[in-house]
């Protein structure tokens, strides 16, 4: 009898299962940053002060020794973590400016900048019909900011803040691929998660922000589905998928927020947020046919995966 050999497409079903649950996870963020009684940037501070001890004690107790494993990569590991924490101050500021759709379209800014990363400092290419995928995927955003962004004077500074939020965010992907070479998902978040904790609390503290929640349930909230379900999952995709595969998924975010803001905040969605849904949506069907990019391996990738 012959061992079955896992098809290319059934080795990526887990990892692309863990990158839309992750999305639909992150794009509850902004609701719970709402909800929050504290400052916005002090938000940021207790959604991965709260989650870095389970991430450390996890990794641990399934014998992922973080401290051994991030040898060689403290330095990445530093710079990915206070990405990390000016992305959650800038786009946790930018959250309360703006609609939940529009801080969540712009904050995800990396869904271009991590792919054109990719293709020219990495070297890796895509097919036609991934470059058609990524326009698409680009159409469709701009479909979404028509009413749902609501571009204005009045949420200027706040989609400013979140674009800013976004470019920060695709510093921490490049920053945690890199870490997922040679790291598991567990030791790379949980130490990426501590070094960002000291900046946010400082930062909240020098803007004078309330630090101490009268209502802890919107920030567990926050620590439970942003940091170890939405972004647990999202470094675990990370090492597994192209930057392209994870670039146009997070575009599934803005979706999910403009739903939560119409039912919650009454932010109603027009045709063009439609219509921009829709050509993400397609934008993920062609992605998944198109021809894997070329992509030089980094060293002992391939050895990790299969840990």
């Amino acid at each position: 009898m012959t061992s079955a050999v896992p098809r290319p497409g059934q080795a990526k079903a887990l990892p692309l299962a863990a990158l839309f649950a992750s999305n639909m996870a992150l794009a509850f963020g902004p609701w719970f940053v709402r909800l929050a009684d504290v400052g916005p940037v002090a938000a940021g501070f207790w959604r991965i002060a709260l989650a870095t001890p389970v991430l450390l004690a996890a990794a641990m107790l399934l014998g992922q020794n973080p401290v051994r494993q991030a040898r060689g990569l403290w330095g990445v590991l530093a710079l990915g973590g206070l990405a990390f924490a000016a992305d959650l101050a800038a786009w946790h500021a930018g959250i309360h400016h703006t609609l939940l759709a529009n801080a969540t379209l712009f904050g995800n800014a990396a869904t271009l900048i991590f792919p054109i990363y990719a293709f020219i400092v990495a070297r890796s290419w895509p097919s036609r019909t991934q470059g058609l995928a990524l326009g698409m995927a680009a159409a469709g955003a701009a479909l979404l900011m028509g009413r749902s962004a609501q571009l204005s004077s009045q949420n200027l500074i706040g989609d400013l803040l979140c674009l800013t939020a976004g470019v920060l965010y695709a510093v921490y992907f490049v920053t945690m691929a890199r870490a997922r070479e040679t790291m598991q998902p567990l030791p790379a978040l949980a130490l990426s998660s501590l070094l960002g904790t000291a900046p946010l609390l400082l930062a909240a503290i020098l803007l004078g922000e309330r630090v101490w929640p009268g209502n802890w349930t919107p920030l567990l909230g926050l620590a439970i589905v942003s940091q170890l379900v939405g972004q647990g999952l999202m470094i675990y995709a990370l090492g597994h998928l192209t930057p392209l595969v994870v670039g146009i998924a997070l575009l599934t975010q803005p979706i999910v927020a403009g739903a939560i803001g119409w039912f919650a905040y009454h932010e109603r969605l027009g045709l063009p947020d439609l219509l921009g849904a829709a050509l993400v949506g397609l934008a993920l069907v062609l992605v998944r046919r198109g021809n894997a990019p070329q992509q030089l391996e980094p060293a002992g990738a391939e050895g990790h995966k299969e840990r």
